[in-house]
């Protein structure tokens, strides 16, 4: 009988996780193979690893443990590869060789498939002498739209999707220009953002007092501290960015205060860390430990979960050891403090199981209670494996019982800490399950409510056709085998109609056992007022969340999913209303008459522009690119464009997703040198064409925004030819199944998640 409920979660095995040969030849033949593939090669760091290989594989059983994707994927297959998902890098020095520095180690970090964060504060601000030299600076940034290109660059190379977090503290002088960056949809798509927001700044914002914005001892600016965030506020309320992170109560509530200072998370915020910190994720299934669901004996069972804790943590302080690093220094930051962060997913799942409603304040105490509980397993295992091995190198006892969590744990766990130390300085964070989530099943995701009960998803055949399969969430799944057709309770509620005050109770209870962060999105109507959206953010600092995230539909970011849904059944999905990939065996004829847009270039050197005319065909009401022609009055490009257009075109007509395109023509760079347009570097003009062709498949709708993304087009000339613009589609299958989950961008159809 297969592991796999749904026919999703096979799939989602098949295409990221499954080993395999390097022509596509399986050698994880079943799940329970890559089961035992991970459990192996986490027990080899053992002294008796036959003693621990079949337990690590009862725990990831039934996908009651999920390690993270890194770990999943990559763990027992010899391949040089990190296990940890993001990094934190180094201090980024205020010196051009220093920066550039730093962009090379976020360039090998990346090429490796780890995300990435970086504190932009320390760079001097724009206008800022720049001593020798005789000039001012430009700003961190600028060199912000650097590490934006090279993040790009890396992905055309063919790495997976690249992933970023950049943050500025609230007093630097460029914090109004950080906070606006996102205004312009062409520019940073490779970033999230946030400001690191003090308690000085949040006291000035509630007193209505003045606020000074200043670098290296020097004042640039006083604004009013209450100005200032009202900026924050509406520019996310228009374009979902920046988000804000309260840097102070991170560093007051860190176990490691006494030895580290922590400037920036990694790109989901999950994981708070200092300079070179790496991020080690996993978590348990608390809707696999739900004991009789939907009666009134429903209970999570404790020792189930007291269990289940302490093996996915020596499993975690196993990978610190058995994975491989990007570079020394996060090695060396790894095994110096051997930071994991054990969280958990399918949270809103078990609520339901116990006929608790999310969002309520019975189930926020029991979310609670189970953070709690979680928490202790945690030290207390961690403990333990301190007696076994020894405690994290930088260990201290005084400082560490004074710093943190710790302050405020039970006396009995404080008394063995101080008895026999701790193998793990930091234990616990929750981060965005959206992949391993729907592989276990479709279990609610991390602490999130459930976000559709059901919705109807388009699967590529073979033969190129497609079929329709409904993916329903765990818990209505469980409940319908249960209950039949009898209407789902009242208690059922989902992402849709939550209030958004809500979710923010239910982050604020689950923060406080937990040692780093939480990865959460706390979703928005689109008609909510700026006011009561504001309040949200309020709320959060009130309640003692260390961040807060929120996604609003709005014009930038586009909309999310959207469900109908009633209590008496599950519903699926509203239909979809933009393009999808098509793949096709012969290529498309040509229609009599096509609409399309013409795009102006003007190229430095050259005496006479491009103009760039794409053409759109029509199939099935979605709208996809069909031809592209290149007319200039210099002859000199006459013979290649013409070569170009006749080799895109026949691109376009076979069909598929042919972003590919976009990718392969801005990796070019012109070795007699490219050209600086509207203040940015074009590489080469195949380029400034690549991100012509990138425009229109995001105007059409063919193409997400976030997917490739902008900073280094041109500032095209479009004459405005056709349909309007269609909603944004996922840049790995093309279905229009976008959907903000823990701060990431998830399609429902495919699993493809920027951040995950």
């Amino acid at each position: 009988m297969s592991a796999f409920s749904a026919q999703i979660s096979e799939q989602i095995w098949d295409m990221k996780y499954r080993f395999k040969e390097a022509d596509g030849t399986p050698i994880d033949g079943t799940v329970e193979d890559s089961w035992r593939r991970i459990a192996r090669a986490l027990a080899e760091v053992e002294k008796t690893p036959a003693d621990w290989e079949d337990r690590f594989y009862h725990a990831l059983e039934g996908f009651k443990y999920l390690p993270a994707g890194r770990i999943t994927a990559g763990a027992g297959t010899g391949r040089n590869v990190t296990l940890f998902n993001c990094f934190v890098m180094g201090t980024i020095p205020d010196s051009m060789g220093g920066i550039f520095d730093a962009l090379k180690e976020a360039a090998l970090t990346m090429q490796q498939g780890g995300g990435i964060g970086y504190d932009f504060s320390t760079i001097r601000p724009r206008g800022a002498e720049v001593k020798g030299v005789a000039a001012d600076a430009s700003g961190p940034l600028s060199f912000m739209d650097v590490w934006d290109a090279m993040c790009r660059t890396i992905m055309s190379a063919g790495s997976r999707r690249g992933a970023m977090m950049a943050t500025m503290r609230c007093d630097h002088p460029d914090i109004e220009a950080f906070i606006e960056a996102k205004k312009d949809p062409a520019r940073l798509r490779m970033f999230n953002l946030s400001v690191l927001v003090t308690d000085p700044f949040m006291a000035a914002v509630k007193a209505d007092g003045p606020w000074e914005l200043s670098f290296g001892g020097r004042v640039y600016k006083t604004l009013r501290a209450r100005d200032l965030w009202l900026r924050i506020m509406r520019n996310t309320y228009d374009f979902a960015e920046p988000g804000v992170i309260f840097i102070d109560r991170i560093n007051a509530a860190n176990n490691l205060g006494y030895v580290e200072t922590i400037a920036a998370t990694n790109p989901c915020g999950e994981q708070p860390l200092p300079p070179y910190g790496a991020c080690l994720l996993g978590s348990v299934n608390l809707a696999r430990l739900v004991v009789d669901p939907f009666t009134d004996r429903a209970r999570l069972d404790p020792a189930a979960l007291d269990d289940l804790v302490r093996t996915a943590v020596r499993m975690m302080d196993n990978t610190v050891d058995a994975s491989r690093f990007p570079l020394p220094q996060q090695q060396a930051e790894a095994q110096a403090k051997r930071r994991i962060g054990l969280g958990v997913t399918g949270l809103a799942d078990a609520l339901l199981m116990l006929g608790l409603r999310y969002g309520s304040d019975a189930a926020a105490a029991q979310t609670e209670a189970w953070m709690k509980a979680i928490a202790r397993s945690s030290y207390l295992a961690s403990v333990d494996l301190a007696r076994e091995k020894g405690a994290f190198p930088l260990f201290d006892a005084e400082g560490y019982l004074a710093s943190g969590n710790m302050r405020a744990m039970d006396e009995d766990v404080r008394a063995a800490v101080r008895a026999h130390g701790i193998r793990n300085a930091l234990l616990t964070s929750i981060a965005p399950t959206g992949t391993i989530s729907l592989l276990a099943g479709n279990v609610s995701s991390g602490i999130e409510p459930v976000f559709a009960y059901a919705y109807t998803r388009k699967v590529l055949q073979p033969d190129g056709s497609r079929t329709e399969e409904e993916v329903v969430d765990y818990a209505v799944k469980l409940w319908r085998d249960m209950k039949g057709d009898e209407p789902l309770p009242d208690y059922f509620v989902n992402a849709q109609t939550l209030p958004p005050l809500d979710h923010v109770k239910m982050q604020a209870a689950a923060q406080r056992w937990i040692d780093s962060s939480i990865s959460k999105t706390i979703n928005c109507p689109e008609d909510i007022s700026f006011e009561d959206f504001a309040e949200v953010y309020m709320a959060a600092w009130d309640q003692g969340c260390k961040g807060c995230t929120t996604y609003r539909p709005n014009a930038v970011t586009g909309s999310v999913l959207t469900v109908s849904e009633k209590a008496a059944a599950p519903a699926p999905a509203q239909p979809q209303t933009g393009g999808e990939v098509v793949y096709l065996s012969e290529p498309l004829d040509r229609p009599a008459a096509l609409e399309g847009q013409t795009y102006k270039v003007k190229w430095p050197g050259s005496e006479h522009a491009l103009y760039i005319t794409i053409n759109d065909i029509v199939i099935a009401g979605h709208r996809r690119p069909f031809e592209v022609f290149i007319n200039s009055k210099n002859m000199e490009h006459f013979a290649w464009t013409v070569a170009l257009t006749r080799m895109i075109s026949a691109v376009f007509r076979r069909g598929g997703d042919i972003s590919f395109v976009v990718e392969e023509l801005k990796a070019v760079f012109d070795p007699r040198g490219g050209a600086w347009m509207e203040g940015r570097y074009i590489p080469s003009i195949l380029a400034a064409i690549g991100g012509v062709i990138e425009r229109h498949l995001i105007a059409i709708g063919f193409i997400a925004g976030e997917g490739l993304g902008l900073k280094s087009d041109p500032k095209a000339e479009v004459i405005a030819v056709g349909e309007a613009p269609r909603g944004k589609a996922c840049p790995a299958c093309g279905s229009h199944d976008l959907r903000m989950v823990e701060g990431c961008m998830t399609c429902a159809s495919c699993g493809h998640s920027k951040c995950g």
